[in-house]
C-alpha cells in the first residue's frame, strides 16, 4: 500500500512538473485558434505568430492536412506552432484536442473561435424569404455556428489561464466571432434566417458563459466579436452589395480585432464588439 502510495504521488509530481514547465517555456503565452484553415482564422495564426515571438499558437482545424495555408504557417514557425485536427461537429475530437493541449502546454492564455458558415453549395443557402427556410439549413447552421463554439469553450474552460510576460492583459479571453446580423435589435432588413439565428444563438451562449465565468471570479472572460465585411470564402458570393470602403481585407480586420483583444479587461466580459470597437447591441 506504502509502495502504491508514492508510485501514485510521485506520477502526479510528474505530472504536475511537466504541465508546469512547458507553460512557463512560452513567455509570450499560449493562444489556440479554432478553425484556422483559411480566411479569417487562418490570419489570426499568422499575426498571433508574427507579433509575439515568445508565444506559441494552437491552430485547429477539421482537416489538417488539407489546409495549405496553415501547413505553409507550420513550416515558417516550426517550434511555436501546433496543428490539431478538431472537427467541430464531433464533440471527441474536441475533447482529444483538450486532453493534448493539457498535456503538452498545461494552460491557455487566449481562445478564439473562429470558425462559421453562411453558405454550401447545394447544401445551404442564405435565405431571402421565409419560404426559403429549411429544417436541415437551420440545424446545420446552428451545430457549427452556436453549439461547435461552445463545446470548444466547455472543454477548453479548464485550462484558461492568465499568463505570459509578453501578455498586457490581466485576464485570459474566449474571443467568438459572431457577426453584426446576430444582434436582433439591429436587424432591420430580415432574411437570412439559418445564419443570423445562429450567430444570436451563439451571442446567448457566450453571454451566458460569462456569466458563469464572472461568478466563479475567474481572471476569464468571454467576448463577441464582429469582424465587419471581410474579403474571404465566406463573404465572395454576397460582395456585389457592399459599400465602398466597407470591405475590409484579412490582414485590417485581423489587426483591429487582436487590438480590442489585447486591450480588453475585465469589465468587457460579455461584451460585444465591432472591429472598430464600438458595441454592438443585442
Amino acid at each position: 500500500m506504502a509502495n502504491s502510495l508514492f508510485a501514485f504521488r510521485s506520477i502526479r509530481k510528474v505530472a504536475f512538473t511537466s504541465s508546469a514547465s512547458a507553460s512557463v517555456k512560452w513567455k509570450g503565452g499560449v493562444s489556440l485558434v479554432q478553425g484556422a484553415s483559411r480566411g479569417i482564422g487562418l490570419e489570426f495564426a499568422k499575426q498571433l505568430l508574427e507579433k509575439n515571438d515568445k508565444g506559441c499558437v494552437i491552430a485547429t482545424c477539421r482537416n489538417p492536412n488539407g489546409a495549405t495555408g496553415l501547413l505553409d504557417l507550420k513550416n515558417r514557425f516550426p517550434e511555436r506552432l501546433d496543428v490539431l485536427q478538431l472537427d467541430l461537429t464531433v464533440e471527441s475530437t474536441i475533447e482529444a484536442s483538450a486532453k493534448s493541449i493539457k498535456e503538452k502546454y498545461g494552460c491557455l492564455n487566449l481562445l478564439i473561435n473562429a470558425s462559421g458558415i453562411l453558405s454550401i453549395p447545394n447544401v445551404l443557402q442564405p435565405e431571402t424569404t421565409l419560404n426559403k427556410v429549411e429544417k436541415s439549413s437551420l440545424m446545420l447552421a446552428y451545430e457549427v455556428n452556436a453549439v461547435g463554439p461552445i463545446l470548444v469553450i466547455k472543454h477548453m474552460s479548464p485550462l484558461l489561464k492568465v499568463g505570459g510576460t509578453g501578455i498586457e492583459r490581466d485576464v485570459a479571453v474566449v474571443a467568438n466571432l459572431s457577426a453584426r446580423v446576430g444582434s436582433i435589435g439591429d436587424n432591420r432588413l430580415g432574411g437570412w434566417h439559418s445564419y443570423r439565428a445562429s450567430k444570436a444563438a451563439l451571442n446567448q451562449l457566450t453571454k451566458s458563459v460569462s456569466v458563469e465565468f464572472g461568478r466563479k471570479k475567474d481572471p476569464v472572460i468571454c467576448i463577441l466579436l464582429h469582424p465587419g465585411t471581410v474579403d474571404t470564402d465566406l463573404s465572395r458570393p454576397f460582395q456585389r452589395n457592399v459599400p465602398e470602403g466597407k470591405l475590409f481585407t484579412k490582414e485590417f480586420s485581423v489587426q483591429k480585432l487582436l487590438n480590442i483583444i489585447n486591450n480588453v479587461k475585465s469589465h468587457d466580459n460579455g461584451k460585444f464588439f465591432a472591429w472598430d470597437g464600438q458595441e454592438i447591441p443585442w
